[in-house]
């Protein structure tokens, strides 16, 4: 037995700059219960069975697992999106994509498709926004599109069409905006063995050619799949945003446009495709 405030104590040593919120967002997931009843009731002591589950997580939270892996949920533009170890936890910085792609001039029945969805954070953002909207989700890992399908059936957000899909490889229509946050970092970079990505797919963060090998692909490749005017908007990293859009420019995309993150750093660019097809 151990009260709420001698749980929370135990925390003291975790090497995290938010070692008290975690612990504090643990414990809650443990109780099912929010921050303000911890606040509450510090000396109410909890049975072994609540105390081990905490401890359990308390450690792996040592051991660096991600806080979104331990409560198996991230919020995403104010979406509660179950997580998993299959694909990356959607980052506050992602949601830059979803403002650019909300300020677009598009159709009220746009046809919008997210290459690797993983959690479905984009497309379920871009539903949530706009219902008429016809989203789309793609992934190449199995568990990732099951992933997508659950957080989609959670949120009441049925309309959105997940299935699997190495990029274009099982896509046939064409679509007014095509989004992807792929892997763009480079094989020796050294924040992969640091902090979250450790515990996140390589797969999914790392490209061949210093991280530029997918955004290449996508750049080349969505020029079969965008209607007409249509455009074309991908995440990349801070330092990569003047290549991709030479990349964008060479594979004769115009209108072409970057936007900068909350911190101020290159983040995601857009370009349009020709109102006259250049493939037609």
């Amino acid at each position: 037995m151990a009260t709420v405030a001698e749980l929370l104590r135990e925390a003291a040593t975790l090497d995290s700059d938010s070692a008290q919120l975690d612990a504090q967002l643990l414990l809650c997931h443990v109780l099912g219960r929010d921050r303000t009843w911890l606040y509450t009731w510090p000396e109410v002591e909890l049975d072994e069975r609540a105390c081990d589950r905490f401890r359990t997580l308390l450690a792996k939270r040592r051991e660096g697992h991600p806080i979104a892996h331990l409560l198996e949920v991230r919020e995403f533009w104010s979406l509660p999106l179950k997580v998993s170890t299959a694909t990356l936890i959607p980052r506050p910085d992602t949601e830059l994509m979803v403002e650019c792609a909300l300020a677009l001039d598009l159709s009220a029945s746009a046809r919008v498709l997210d290459l690797g969805t993983g959690t479905g954070a984009i497309a379920l953002a871009l539903a949530s926004e706009r219902p008429n909207w016809l989203v789309s989700g793609v992934d190449r890992v199995d568990d990732a599109v099951a992933l997508a399908r659950a957080n989609a059936l959670a949120l009441g957000l049925q309309r959105v069409d997940f299935w699997r899909s190495n990029w274009f490889d099982a896509v046939a229509a064409q679509f007014d905006l095509i989004l992807s946050n792929p892997p763009y970092v480079a094989q020796d970079d050294p924040h992969l063995a640091e902090g979250d990505v450790r515990f996140e797919p390589r797969s999914a963060l790392v490209a061949a050619d210093q991280g530029y090998a997918d955004l290449a692909h996508i750049i080349a490749g969505a020029r079969g799949y965008l209607a007409p005017g249509g455009w074309l908007m991908l995440e990349h990293g801070a330092q990569q945003g003047e290549r991709v859009r030479e990349m964008l420019a060479a594979n004769g995309y115009s209108r072409i446009e970057t936007a900068r993150d909350y911190g101020g750093r290159e983040r995601v660019t857009c370009g349009q495709w020709p109102e006259e097809d250049r493939n037609g």
